[in-house]
């Protein structure tokens, strides 16, 4: 993935992102910030940027709710699943929309795996879930992004006060050696004259 993203950063931070959101090891908020600093560093376009890693979350969270709402509970059965739910954990997630459906899936959505998927599962309509999720989604990109940006800016910022401390540093340096070079010339100079003067009185 590193290769993907290094040689086609807007595709391969979408196809990580849909990834994270299927509920493989890749969290969406490193990810983000990640983007966010190549932003402020200037690497990356930032309207592309953020078009891409909206359309790469919505899409990774729609197609958690799809395979939820598609299979039910019999996605329990298979094992790839099974490490991101427990029946556990299910059963607390059920409660939680029961009494919180809309702010669970606006605020946990965002932080706690396999949210999107219970959702499809319980059967929350899709209309609601693409419109929460489309809110929460923006939000959260909004704010990761925003914290790569301030870290891209100042990395962009340290640089360019590391490349100016260099050329004060050179200049500074030639100062010096003029003046060493001045210093010494003019030094022996001085002594060679008093020799002169010594000689010629004996």
């Amino acid at each position: 993935m590193t290769t993907l993203t290094a040689h086609f950063p807007y595709l391969g931070f979408f196809i990580i992102l849909v990834l994270g959101g299927l509920g493989f090891p890749f969290p969406e908020g490193v990810t983000l910030i990640i983007c966010g600093f190549l932003i402020g560093a200037k690497i990356v376009e930032p309207f592309i940027m953020f078009f891409v890693v909206y359309l790469g979350v919505l899409t990774g969270d729609f197609l958690s709710f799809y395979i939820g709402r598609k299979y039910g509970r019999s996605i329990l059965s298979s094992r790839r699943f099974k490490k991101i739910l427990s029946p556990a954990k299910i059963s607390t997630f059920e409660r939680k929309f029961d009494k919180f459906e809309i702010p669970f899936m606006l605020l946990a959505g965002r932080l706690i795996s396999g949210v999107f998927l219970v959702a499809g599962i319980i059967g929350i309509s899709r209309q609601k879930f693409l419109i929460v999720d489309a809110i929460s989604a923006f939000v959260a990109i909004i704010i990761w992004l925003g914290i790569g940006y301030v870290g891209g800016s100042s990395f962009r910022v340290i640089r360019t006060g590391i490349v100016r401390i260099e050329h004060v540093a050179a200049l500074l340096l030639i100062i010096l050696t003029i003046a060493l070079v001045l210093y010494v010339y003019f030094r022996t100079r001085g002594h060679g004259d008093m020799k002169s003067q010594a000689l010629k009185q004996h």
